[in-house]
């Protein structure tokens, strides 16, 4: 892209890797958040007073209050994500502010992480290595930290999108059979080339499976969708996966559950109110909780800051968004 002396004046709230860094950089008047720590309202409404486009994560809440402001000089807001439910979009669209994100870079990894979620709790390996680092092992024996096999068992996948999808094509690989609830039937050759059967209500798959991944995005739609009620109408033994956004599971539903045997492990990525996490949860042996970690590789967290920055040359030179949301 080429670019005039008065290059586009960009806000990057968090910092990304080199690369993306680099590329910015060179194309525009950028700042980069020095201290990598999420913005307050304040910083980030200064952003948009002195910015011509703003780069924003997860950790920025972009909401009607903030777009109203007269002085906004920011034109577009460049998510770096595929999940917008931190920005108010209707309020974006009303003020004129088109949104992007960057959809289809996460998918692989993100899928691998829920693969990897759901073998550490069906294998009790995080039990596993808190009791090695803890030098409480006492040596092999027949009868310790006994999980569940994968082979045979049947995932069920709340959400057929594109990491549910991939999800799906790696548990097939280990013999899993494949359920799944969305509000509307994948293709016929989708479900055909994973063997997948679509469950006419949440409350079916919830009944039907061992272990229940989530990947529906976030929102007051789907917020506590995985509640007591729903928890109940899962077998005991069942295992619960979260890599779509923390507020679809009501995490002291999902402790009580926990702790009174109801369930038999959670395995999470996100949680209700990051970077906390509920404290009972937490305090649960049959939990295995990371932090966030669904993208993080050093090619998809590129190849999102790439995406990002070709919604920025698309929208100053005049052309398409590839990407847009609102």
């Amino acid at each position: 892209m080429s670019v005039a002396a008065d290059r586009p004046r960009l806000f990057v709230t968090r910092r990304l890797p080199d690369a993306v860094e680099r590329r910015l950089a060179a194309d525009y008047a950028a700042t980069f958040n020095a201290v990598d720590r999420p913005l307050g309202r304040d910083e980030l409404a200064r952003a948009l007073r002195e910015h011509d486009a703003l780069l924003v994560t997860i950790t920025d809440r972009i909401d009607a209050a903030l777009l109203a402001g007269p002085d906004r000089r920011a034109a577009i807001l460049v998510n770096y994500g595929a999940g917008t439910d931190h920005i108010d979009l209707a309020a974006a669209a009303a003020a004129g502010l088109p949104v992007t994100n960057t959809p289809d870079a996460l998918t692989d990894s993100t899928a691998e992480l829920a693969l990897l979620l759901m073998l550490m709790a069906a294998r009790r390996a995080g039990e596993g290595e808190r009791e090695l680092r803890a030098r409480a092992w006492t040596g092999w024996r027949p009868t310790h930290l006994i999980g569940m096999g994968l082979a045979g068992r049947t995932l069920g996948l709340v959400g057929f999108g594109r990491i549910a999808q991939s999800l799906a094509g790696k548990a097939r690989a280990l013999g899993m059979e494949i359920a799944y609830f969305s509000r509307s039937p994948a293709a016929p050759a989708v479900e055909a080339a994973l063997a997948a059967r679509r469950c006419a209500t949440l409350p079916e798959l919830l009944a039907r499976a061992d272990i229940v991944s989530l990947h529906v995005p976030g929102g007051a739609a789907t917020r506590h969708l995985i509640d007591r009620a729903a928890l109940g109408r899962m077998r005991p033994h069942a295992i619960l996966v979260n890599t779509a956004r923390g507020p679809v599971v009501d995490e002291a539903a999902l402790a009580a559950a926990l702790a009174e045997g109801r369930l038999g492990a959670a395995a999470l990525d996100v949680y209700e109110r990051e970077p906390e996490v509920h404290p009972d949860l937490l305090a649960q042996p049959r939990t295995v909780l990371l932090p966030h970690l669904g993208s993080a590789t050093l090619e998809t967290r590129t190849a999102m800051g790439m995406q990002a920055a070709d919604n920025l040359d698309a929208f100053f030179a005049g052309r398409p968004l590839p990407h847009r949301v609102a």
